[in-house]
């Protein structure tokens, strides 16, 4: 059954043969969902439970830590050969730094597990929690980034000299020469607060060890079921053969739950130890203070522009604070080195200067979260265009139309390769459709009446599916990319599709099954897409960066492919026709022209049960694999918000929002607008209310959800979207990601619209949230100087 969709524009080719992709068909992970019928991390039952004891200040060595009496509690002492986590990359002036699985001396963030208390219930693990005693002389901690590089700063690690845990630098020949020439330069100080995922079900895991074997089955709540194995399996000095990972139904993923937390090691360990089952559920206060916060920058950007407003050099500084630790796999270059690699966004100029800090601090651990550092780059090029455009005072997207890069394929000043795209056509089918003389109109006639209102615009690139070229020039350790898909049809003729991606509510299962179905010739409802265990997927690197429908979406079509070469040589040795009369579709093959058909099923039945009929010609079953590695793809997407702002209380309300994307060849138009939906909702929440937000001492304020405020449906106004469908030339599919592509845009969109709504009162916010607090003080401020 499908459902109504946003209205799409496909440049190119639409494709031969292509039955299911392209539909809006329902997503077949939900009825299960729906119904209440899912199977979570913290469904399972367990002998024993386990609460952590926490760090309750930022910085400070352990003097003594006291159970209760008859109490069960593990402290670092007794984690004898257990290895610290430490994530590694080869560049970039990268310091190694390991987190030890429990505090083991000293204590770097509040949060930080200083003790597991393991007890027969949560609650009574909860209680003697309260009745552990810590003693900790306290040291001055060092919170914001800017603290930390001050050359009196305390050493968070002895091996960080400065607290500079990595330093990217990238600077283009002659650069300095064209800056020179520049007619003017325009400059932005943008910041961006730290903020945390959120997801719905916050972190989970659940150890059980097989007393006879000594094998230990752990489910949790992960993106990389296959990483988390082979990390913890060289951490605790084990085969990884004695392990299994399971990612059952995720509750939510966006890039927290890709990283190693230290909790889930101890779980296996403590597994191994007792010889039976333990759990740890989350709460939703150990979430805020202790799971991977995300996106705490300051970026400063300077642009020169030659007399006619056209780009020709970007400079920036970029200042990435990544929490006292390094996140596993990434490292904590994900963030700075991000930025610096893809500032340039998606305008045509040739000269570059960066310099990328990530700095370490006494906070939470800093990790990805969906769009990563895209939405602070985007937020900050975005202002600066802003600005560039009221300096030479032309329209603000004028000076976009001169800059947008207009001819493909396309070398940036960094040196990533942008593949066919449509920067300029998104931009003006987003001009066109929010009608920009009507809406000046309105505006005029509301600040005559008091009300100010504003619109904003944010055109940006997303480098999506990409394979391990890219993670390897970060010089990783540890190279993501590749994925590996296995498909089997039965003897019954249903289809089995083994993936290493590991979803968590993107709807690729029924994705990946519209692929295979138009290759094979089944419907979707006879393909079963199986993933999340790693006794029965392949090896692969779970879903994270916009990359799953892309890559793994790639290797199913290249292992479909291989399963219908194979079918036809069936097909057509039992209607014994040529191989290139035979047609498969709607479940069986056909000879062309001709009424004469076998059934996939039969044909299964037959590769299987009578082999004898092919003479040796063909080999026993039906099974193949596809491996994909593409270097990536770029989608764009240009997004527009209008807001109302009253000055009187700085609240914003943003009346409309619209978003122009183009992700390639879109598989299910409805999941594509659900993803880009859900992003606009959170990234709307990042442009107006969620910070994490330490006090000068390291502790939290916003441990609650009462205190950190994530977006709800009254916040979020009904979103328009516009798809163009430019198949890409570099994803086997012709798709491109779009996971991530509706957080980027409306950080950017809303702040430049909040700041279009402020041009009368002569004021500009250039930090994320912009919170009432935020809005208020800067217009006083203007009152005061006045």
């Amino acid at each position: 059954m499908t459902s109504p969709v946003s209205p799409h524009t496909t440049k190119g080719s639409a494709g031969d043969r292509l039955k299911w992709v392209g539909r809006a068909i329902r997503r077949v992970e939900d009825p299960v969902l729906v119904q209440g019928r899912g199977h979570f991390t913290a469904d399972l039952p367990a002998a024993h439970w386990v609460r952590f004891v926490r760090s309750p200040v930022a910085a400070g060595t352990i003097k003594s830590i006291t159970a209760p009496d008859g109490a069960t509690v593990v402290t670092a002492a007794d984690l004898v050969g257990v290895k610290p986590i430490t994530p590694m990359l080869h560049k970039f002036e990268y310091r190694a730094v390991g987190q030890p699985v429990l505090a083991d001396g000293q204590v770097r963030f509040v949060g930080e597990a200083v003790a597991a208390v393991v007890a027969a219930s949560e609650e009574e693990a909860e209680d003697i929690v309260d009745l552990v005693e810590l003693d900790i002389d306290e040291t001055r901690p060092l919170v914001d980034s800017r603290d930390a590089l001050q050359p009196d700063a305390p050493q968070i690690h002895g091996v960080a000299p400065g607290n500079v845990i990595l330093k990217g630098q990238f600077k283009t020949e002659g650069f300095d020469a064209v800056w020179s020439s520049a007619a003017r330069i325009v400059k932005i100080d943008a910041r961006s607060h730290r903020q945390n995922a959120t997801p719905m079900e916050a972190r989970a895991a659940h150890a059980v060890c097989d007393p006879s074997s000594g094998r230990v089955t752990l489910t949790c709540t992960t993106q990389m079921p296959h990483l988390v194995r082979t990390a913890i399996a060289d951490l605790l000095g084990m085969p990884e053969s004695e392990l299994r990972v399971i990612a059952p139904d995720v509750g939510g993923g966006f890039g927290q739950k890709m990283s190693l937390c230290t909790e889930y090691v101890l779980l296996v360990w403590l597994a191994r130890k007792l010889r039976s089952s333990v759990a740890w559920t989350e709460d939703r206060r150990e979430n805020l203070i202790a799971s991977f916060h995300s996106r705490d920058q300051y970026v400063t950007l300077e642009a020169a522009f030659d007399a006619d407003a056209r780009l020709l050099a970007l400079r920036t500084d970029i200042v990435s604070n990544v929490g006292a630790y390094s996140c596993f796999p990434t490292t904590s270059g994900v963030e700075p080195l991000m930025a610096m690699a893809e500032m340039p966004g998606p305008y045509d100029f040739r000269h570059y200067q960066c310099l990328a800090r990530g700095v370490l601090t006494n906070t939470c651990t800093m990790a990805a979260y969906r769009g990563v550092s895209r939405p602070i780059i985007t937020f900050t090029l975005e202002r600066l265009m802003d600005k560039a455009a009221k300096a030479f005072a032309i329209d603000p997207v004028d000076i976009r139309r001169r800059n947008l890069i207009s001819a493909f394929p396309y070398t940036s000043a960094m040196g990533l390769v942008y593949d066919d795209a449509t920067y300029r056509e998104t931009l003006e089918m987003a001009v066109k459709a929010v009608d920009m003389p009507a809406f000046r109109a309105r505006q005029q006639a509301a600040r005559a009446k008091g009300k100010y209102l504003g619109i904003g615009f944010a055109t940006f690139s997303e480098r999506t599916g990409y394979g391990s070229p890219a993670f390897a020039a970060r010089g990783m350790e540890i190279t993501p990319g590749w994925e590996t898909v296995h498909i089997t049809v039965d003897p019954s003729g249903f289809v089995e599709v083994r993936i290493g991606s590991s979803p968590h509510g993107q709807g690729l299962r029924t994705t990946l099954a519209q692929i295979v179905a138009d290759e094979i010739g089944v419907p979707p409802e006879m393909i079963k897409v199986v993933h999340g265990d790693t006794d029965t997927a392949p090896y692969g690197w779970g879903t994270f960066a916009s990359r799953s429908l892309v890559i793994s979406g790639g290797a199913s079509l290249i292992a479909a492919r291989k399963v219908r070469a194979k079918l036809i040589k069936i097909a057509s040795h039992m209607l014994e026709a040529a191989a290139d009369d035979i047609v498969l579709e709607d479940g069986q093959a056909k000879v062309a022209g001709t009424d004469r058909t076998v059934t996939i099923a039969r044909m299964a039945r037959e590769i299987y049960t009578q082999t004898h009929r092919f003479k040796g010609e063909l080999e026993p079953g039906l099974s193949e694999s596809g491996t994909y590695d593409p270097p990536g793809t770029f989608s764009n997407a240009c997004h527009v918000a209008m807001v109302e702002l009253d000055p009187e209380t700085g609240f914003v309300k943003v009346d409309r929002y619209l978003v122009a994307e183009d992700a390639g060849r879109i598989i299910n138009p409805m999941i594509a607008d659900g993803q880009v939906h859900g992003g606009v909702a959170q990234g709307i929440g990042n442009a107006l209310l969620e910070e994490i937000v330490y006090d000068e001492g390291g502790g939290i304020l916003t441990a609650s959800l009462a205190d950190y405020m994530p977006p709800t449906a009254h916040e979020i106004p009904a979103i328009e979207l516009h798809h163009i469908e430019t198949p890409s030339t570099e994803s086997i599919t012709k798709a491109k990601g779009l996971g991530e592509g509706g957080t980027i845009g409306p950080p950017a969109a809303v702040l430049n619209a909040i700041n279009d709504a402020l041009t009368p009162f002569g004021v500009e916010i250039d930090t994320i949230p912009a919170t009432p607090q935020r809005i208020r003080a800067a217009l006083r401020k203007a009152e005061t100087a006045a």
